[in-house]
């Protein structure tokens, strides 16, 4: 994996990508090679940058500048005011760096954080999200969301829709497709043969027996049997209350949850700058850092490139371990 580099999309320039690119670069800079796809005008007053033909020569050039493979962007760059008029290349940006991980030119793709609502007003973004718009770049049909960092690693089963409507989204179908997904994942790009899943209930107590709730019984238990059956090791549905402490964090490599916050919570909690966001179920690595645009903090030089550094070294580790076992 040591001759290809990471791709970075380049995000909401208005945002604080260009500047959390621009430190990530100063923390890693040959020790893990990646390149920036955007328009330099975009990156901070002094970055040392080189610009860079094909990816290959982000390998040559990182211990010194931040490689950038030159996007130009019809407007420039002001902080926290998203321009519609560069909404197009915003999206092209994510668009090359989805090509150049599936021509092999790239080992994993990293997207720096985008505005929706900036894409849908200057481009008619048609995709509820980032992901949304990767799997269909991708070709598939169902992904999964897992947010990671060193102390755990969560995947919701149901994203960003209401409470109220979890439990009309959630059945049988999703809840298995989410765990085959995941637990085919931490095979092929976590390392882990026999990895092990726990799965908290939808209701408090995990239903206690059907008085708080029969989602457990009726939907979920059934469904972990059928999983258990093909041979993917399951703990519960267990009451999600008592999943995230210490101890319990020792017992199984990745926790599938009901709901966002029910996922979200405990590993923000645990590691707010840290977690990085990891999209299952395509056929190329990609991680994004767990944060927004954060249109608030643009241009002040304040912007936390944590999380940003956590996704490139994750996904330059799922690349080695993907590359490895020859998937």
């Amino acid at each position: 994996m040591s001759d290809r580099p990471i791709a970075l999309s380049c995000g909401e320039p208005a945002g604080i990508g260009p500047e959390i690119a621009a430190k990530a670069w100063k923390v890693l800079g040959a020790r893990l090679p990646f390149f920036w796809i955007g328009d330099p005008a975009h990156l901070p007053e002094g970055t040392p940058h080189a610009e860079i033909h094909i990816p290959e020569d982000a390998l040559h050039v990182s211990a010194t500048a931040l490689p950038v493979l030159r996007l130009p962007f019809p407007s420039p760059a002001v902080p926290g005011r998203p321009a519609p008029e560069n909404a197009a290349a915003v999206i092209e940006a994510i668009a090359r760096g989805v090509e150049l991980v599936q021509e092999g030119r790239a080992a994993a793709l990293c997207t720096a954080p985008i505005s929706k609502k900036a894409l849908k007003d200057g481009a008619g973004f048609a995709y509820p999200g980032h992901t949304e718009y990767l799997a269909h770049l991708a070709g598939v049909d169902r992904v999964v969301m897992m947010l990671a960092c060193p102390a755990l690693r969560v995947v919701p089963v149901t994203i960003h829709i209401p409470l109220s409507e979890v439990t009309a989204a959630l059945d049988a179908r999703l809840l298995e497709d989410t765990i085959r997904i995941t637990h085919a994942a931490l095979i092929r790009d976590f390392g882990i043969e026999t990895p092990r899943l726990a799965v908290a209930g939808l209701n408090p107590h995990a239903g206690e027996g059907g008085t708080m709730g029969r989602e457990e019984m009726e939907m979920i238990e059934p469904a972990l049997d059928r999983l258990r059956a093909e041979g993917i090791v399951l703990t519960g549905p267990l009451p999600a209350d008592t999943m995230f402490h210490d101890r319990a964090r020792q017992g199984y490599d990745a926790a599938i949850c009901m709901y966002h916050d029910q996922a979200l919570i405990p590993i923000k909690t645990l590691d707010f700058a840290g977690g990085v966001n990891v999209t299952l179920g395509m056929p190329f690595i990609r991680t994004s850092p767990d944060h927004g645009t954060a249109f608030d903090i643009a241009g002040q030089g304040r912007a936390d490139p944590s999380s940003l550094v956590a996704a490139l070294e994750l996904a330059w580790r799922m690349a080695r371990t993907r590359g490895a076992s020859g998937g």
